[in-house]
């Protein structure tokens, strides 16, 4: 058999966190992931207590989505 090893594709996406609070089970406390593609930041995801956001860079307000809707579209796939 021989060696071979696997190549790896170049990276293109980056994701950075940011915990709000270490107490997650509390109003007001969230984990804050950025998505950065080729070096552009392509969005933000906000998971909290109460509910799961999504903000897009030329999207002034967050798109709020409660834990029921965002089970329901996880069960579609």
């Amino acid at each position: 058999m021989q060696n071979c090893k696997r190549k790896r594709g170049v990276r293109k996406h980056a994701v950075k966190a940011a915990v709000d609070n270490i107490d997650l089970t509390k109003a007001g406390s969230s984990i804050r992931l950025e998505i950065h593609a080729a070096g552009d930041k392509i969005g933000t995801v906000e998971i909290g207590f109460g509910s799961f956001a999504l903000v897009r860079p030329i999207q002034a307000k967050p798109k709020r989505i409660p834990w029921s809707k965002l089970a329901a579209w996880m069960e579609e796939l």
